[in-house]
């Protein structure tokens, strides 16, 4: 008998990804599987967005993004152009996701833990500020000295992406370092935008929003356990937001932390249920002569209750977190960058390209987030504060601080708050564009190259 043909990766092999995170897939791991490939996605949108920005179909593209659409119930109405909704209301999604994802990593992840989460909570920090420092310098007397705050953001798409490539290379505990680093940061820019990308208050507003998150919390405390009241709620703290000037996709981090994180069932109930539905299962096949759920009322309502007891074993938080996220990633992010990434290269200048708010958006990304992640880092350390994270050593942390800069999704946001002008607007973009391309690419190429040293060389 001739020899058998071998396959790339045979069924008593793990493939790649389970070499790394083993069989059983965790909601981290399956996060990272969905960060990588949202990335993807995010980068083809984008290249997409580009070339219809730059194509015979500009015109249309430009109209169809400024077209209004309008809701309206008698004398309330909300008008708005498509990009507008979709940085107004999708985007409040997408927040919402975030909220969700920070809440789980401060209960059960990596940020419960102080000793774990000092690291990447001050490494955040100093990534946030010494970008803006940076900008704020080359902008403080400027016409764009409002856009301080779009150099602050880290994407955790883009940054977790190339770091997953790279998983067979770097150590897995990087990768964890990276997003806590990356959900910090989104929670200092929800702060950022909040307070100070308010342009005006209507404290009548503000306060049904502060009822509504109120109304929100006591949900929660009376033990309600169904997703839909706090996702009819969530929809009027969006609106009341809305009108009140502060930016409605802060609306999305509020329902987030108002949700339950526990479920109705408690795991030693489900045992106790499982067990005697198990009974009673069993006597009702002895007794029973059909076995077809379709056909046997008690099969299909045993069968009911045991998915039930299941189902409300699972928080609200974790199911909705479930759900959305997949929405979010491959629908609301990539929807985001079609509405927002598009720069008419036609229009680019040396003047635009050397502006004071080009310069200090790229700047502020790619050394900025460098410097503050990097310095900031070290201090902790040096202060006997924080440790290094286990298998992890500075050639590999010095590589996730250039992936910092990496700004795309949240600073496209804070440069649509930041700037009116359509001018500035448009050198936020090519800052953003280029810093995040080169933060990529330099912190792809640092890792690749630090990772072939052996493990035992000095750190």
């Amino acid at each position: 008998m001739g020899a058998q043909r071998r396959t790339p990766f045979p069924q008593d092999r793990p493939y790649p990804l389970e070499i790394l995170f083993g069989k059983l897939l965790t909601p981290f791991e399956q996060f990272l599987r969905r960060a990588t490939a949202g990335g993807m996605v995010l980068i083809g949108v984008t290249i997409l967005t580009l070339i219809l920005s730059n194509s015979a179909l500009q015109g249309a593209y430009q109209h169809f993004w400024h077209q209004h659409f309008v809701v309206q119930l008698g004398a309330w109405r909300l008008d708005h152009d498509l990009q507008e909704w979709v940085n107004d209301a999708f985007m409040a999604i997408f927040f919402f996701v975030v909220g969700l994802e920070l809440k789980r990593e401060l209960l059960v992840g990596e940020l419960a833990q102080l000793r774990d989460a000092i690291l990447p909570i001050v490494a955040a920090a100093g990534g946030m500020l010494a970008p803006a420092l940076l900008y704020s310098a080359l902008n403080f007397h400027g016409s764009g000295h409002a856009g301080w705050g779009i150099p602050m953001a880290t994407d955790i798409a883009f940054a977790i992406g190339i770091l997953v490539l790279l998983a067979w290379r770097i150590p897995r505990n990087l990768i964890i370092f990276l997003t806590a680093l990356a959900i910090a940061d989104d929670l200092g820019a929800v702060l950022v935008i909040a307070v100070f990308y308010t342009a005006h208050l209507d404290w009548w507003a503000l306060a049904m929003a502060g009822v509504v998150f109120l109304s929100l919390l006591l949900l929660n405390q009376s033990g309600i356990r169904r997703p839909l009241p706090y996702l009819l709620l969530g929809a009027v703290l969006w609106y009341f937001l809305l009108v009140s000037g502060v930016h409605a996709a802060v609306a999305g981090i509020l329902l987030a932390l108002t949700l339950p994180a526990r479920g109705c069932v408690s795991p030693e109930q489900l045992r106790a249920t499982l067990r005697e539905q198990g009974e009673d299962l069993a006597s009702l096949l002895q007794e029973e002569k059909s076995f077809d759920p379709m056909v046997n009322p008690k099969l299909l309502h045993l069968a009911n209750e045991l998915r039930r007891h299941s189902r409300e074993m699972i928080a609200p938080q974790q199911r909705l977190e479930e759900t959305i996220s997949p929405w979010v990633t491959f629908g609301v992010l990539p929807l985001f960058a079609l509405a927002n990434a598009g720069v008419d290269f036609s229009a680019l200048s040396g003047d635009m390209l050397w502006s004071s708010v080009t310069l200090g958006i790229s700047l502020g990304l790619v050394i900025g987030k460098f410097l503050g992640i990097s310095l900031s880092s070290w201090l902790a350390i040096r202060l006997r504060i924080a440790q290094l994270p286990h298998g992890v050593a500075w050639r590999h942390l010095l590589g996730a601080a250039w992936l910092g800069g990496i700004g795309f999704t949240m600073s496209l946001f804070i440069s649509q708050l930041a700037f009116t002008q359509a001018a500035l607007r448009e050198e936020a973009k090519v800052g953003i564009l280029l810093a995040s391309l080169l933060a990529g690419i330099i912190g792809l190429v640092w890792l690749w190259i630090a990772s072939e040293r052996k493990e035992h060389a000095p750190c």
